[in-house]
């Protein structure tokens, strides 16, 4: 991957915040011309540097006011089939992230929901499709402290 500069990482700290910022605005921020933060925005888009750009909505208004966080256990002879599980999960919706972790449990899931019999339904399609899943600990989101994508950018 090549190299960003330190105009780079204003700029990505920028657009973390808001990706409509317009390219002269950035630029006045940055000490750049539009036109040269529109071509470094095209070169780290093209570089996948920045891998979406996309608006976050209010779950409540949304329909899907629950969060849970579920830990899930795999059995221990079947690490093999999480090539097939990330399959499974990118048609998933309601599961809007999954990580490999060490500890009590191999996979910790953000699950959204309307409520909690959606989300028992939502696990049990999991289960059900996933067999290597032997068990899930789940953690109902009780308030949102603190909600965030935002990754600090280096030096």
């Amino acid at each position: 991957m090549e190299p960003i500069d330190d105009f780079d990482r204003r700029i990505l700290s920028i657009i973390q915040i808001d990706c409509q910022m317009k390219a002269e605005a950035i630029g006045d921020l940055v000490g750049l011309s539009a036109s040269a933060v529109q071509r470094r925005l095209k070169r780290m888009r093209d570089l996948n540097i920045i891998t979406a750009e996309i608006a976050i909505i209010d779950r409540k208004v949304a329909g899907n006011p629950m969060t849970f966080i579920a830990g899930m256990e795999i059995e221990r002879e079947n690490y093999d089939a999480l090539s097939k599980f990330r399959v499974w999960l990118a048609k998933q919706e309601h599961i809007q992230q999954v990580y490999y972790v060490t500890g009590a449990v191999d996979l910790i899931a953000i699950i959204t929901a309307r409520d909690v019999n959606q989300y028992d339904e939502i696990t049990a399609n999991l289960m059900s499709e996933n067999p290597q899943i032997k068990r899930i600990h789940t953690n109902v989101v009780l308030k949102d402290i603190k909600l965030g994508m935002f990754v600090p950018v280096a030096s």
